[in-house]
């Protein structure tokens, strides 16, 4: 089945195919580390986590390349501000943001770091300099000639005929409907972090990091390079302009982009107040795997609305899957098959698969899942079960999770360490009593609570029911609902 993937740089879906073999190399704009991962990043990050698990689960021998921003203009002035040397002030947020990830169960890429690569960085704008892409200006800095490269706008449809010869721009960020020559280094400035190198002393501009960072890793000409829409321009366009002036090549073939999200119907912005990060999420007491999954819920290239309502949805959808496949797991059905089931899981399995082969469309995924959980469900409640109806039924949740990533329960020992993480900053208050009850309840493992349930199966088979209720009880205060069924005692945690 081939994989169709909606192409940036054409403005259509195309289907997707490596430039060599069946080698994937993809490079993926990472975190500015200048401060801790908002929800908006993490749809970004978690929409790029499926691109990659999808392309694994497809066969093909993927080089996932991060970088890591940690110099510019936001870095340099949020250190001063904190008095801290560069390198103390990102190693913090940097760490936050792997932690943040990997509560969130996004697999981790080769990482590089910008200020690991500032000799390369400078020699490369020497290229551009002696090609007359680049030129010097009298304080040392270097600027990229726009004027240079006629094709700059092809990725953001944007028309810049017209725009102001040698006008120029040294933020890092700037009005996203201008162009003007951007920086490539910015010679140094009273108390900034700068470095010696070939073409004087400064430090990179933000825009150089990524061309020079991704053809190191993967070669002159890839096949993926990833990020948010808000990079599209300017600084997607300009990787583009600096890195094709001087190789002279194309330099990525496929641009995927993730759409930000709205928050509960309006731009998140800390003026509103409903700027979130994951820790604050958690904070709340809202499990990660359930943020995970809201974030995957809308196709990547659509408007995804975050709302409280919705993120509770999405934890009873996490439940109602981990329940399910837990019924699947610890019920004693009778031997033999069950055709009908057999073609559900395969015929699941496929719809799946058809789903994400089509431009990643995350929620007919989603949608196609749920319509096998509820069939397999009635035929449980039916009798109709048998005990290899299990496996491939299995199979596909398995399937569906290699992407999704939801499905494991380890929800609680992540939040305790963002609980920990709370107490360690001085916002103990920030703690929710949703999440102190949480953390509460779950203090047994899973092997204690197992253990529990056999003392009290065996009380209650005693007709001991005095011991068995002071269980149940115990059991329940910890937040374990037992439940009796036909199949005999399940439990799961509230």
């Amino acid at each position: 089945m081939a994989f169709r993937l909606f192409n940036t740089l054409s403005g259509k879906i195309e289907e997707f195919r490596p430039l060599v073999d069946n080698q994937v190399r993809m490079y993926a704009c990472g975190p500015t580390v200048y401060d801790y991962g908002h929800i908006g990043n993490f749809r970004t990050f978690i929409a790029v986590d499926i691109l990659h698990r999808f392309l694994r689960q497809s066969g093909y021998n993927l080089r996932h390349v991060m970088n890591i921003t940690d110099v510019d203009d936001k870095i340099i002035r949020n250190a001063a501000q904190a008095g801290v040397p560069l390198k103390q002030f990102t190693a913090k947020y940097e760490d936050a943001f792997l932690e943040d990830a990997g509560a969130l169960n996004i697999e981790q890429a080769k990482l590089v770091h910008a200020t690991d690569h500032i000799p390369e960085m400078a020699e490369f704008i020497a290229n551009l300099a002696e090609k007359g892409f680049a030129y010097r200006t009298d304080d040392g800095s270097y600027y990229f000639r726009i004027a240079k490269f006629p094709e700059y706008g092809k990725l953001s449809k944007k028309d810049f005929a017209g725009m102001e010869d040698g006008a120029r721009v040294d933020v890092d960020e700037y009005e996203k409907d201008s162009a003007r020559d951007f920086a490539l280094w910015k010679a140094p400035k009273p108390g900034e972090t700068s470095w010696d190198s070939r073409i004087g002393r400064g430090r990179p501009g933000w825009h150089i990091e990524c061309s020079v960072m991704s053809m190191e890793e993967l070669g002159e000409s890839f096949d993926l390079h990833a990020g948010g829409e808000d990079l599209i321009f300017p600084h997607h366009e300009n990787e583009i302009a600096q890195s094709e002036s001087a190789t002279g090549k194309p330099f990525v073939r496929f641009w995927f982009h993730a759409r930000f999200l709205l928050v509960e119907g309006e731009k998140m912005s800390k003026s509103l107040g409903n700027f979130y990060t994951l820790r604050d999420l958690v904070l709340k007491g809202h499990k990660p795997s359930s943020i995970r999954y809201l974030l995957s819920s809308v196709p990547y290239r659509h408007q995804l609305n975050f709302t409280f309502g919705g993120l509770q949805q999405a934890a009873a959808s996490v439940e109602r899957l981990r329940n399910f496949r837990l019924r699947l797991q610890t019920t004693n059905f009778p031997a033999g098959s069950n055709l009908s089931l057999m073609t559900l899981a395969n015929e699941t399995s496929a719809r799946v698969r058809e789903a994400l082969s089509e431009d990643l469309n995350t929620a007919q995924a989603q949608a196609a899942l749920f319509d096998m959980v509820r069939v397999a469900n009635a035929a449980i409640d039916a009798g109709e079960m048998k005990q290899a109806d299990t496996s491939p039924l299995l199979s596909t949740l398995d399937q569906f999770d290699e992407i999704f990533a939801v499905l494991n329960d380890d929800d609680i020992a992540k939040m305790q360490r963002i609980a920990d993480w709370a107490k360690s900053e001085g916002r103990e208050k920030d703690i929710s009593p949703e999440l102190h009850e949480a953390l509460r309840s779950n203090a047994l493992s899973d092997d204690q609570v197992n253990e529990k349930v056999e003392q009290m199966n065996a009380a209650r088979t005693a007709k001991n029911f005095s011991t068995s209720d002071a269980i149940r009880a115990e059991l329940t205060a910890n937040g374990i609902l037992i439940e009796q069924t036909k199949e005999g005692v399940r439990w799961r945690r509230k």
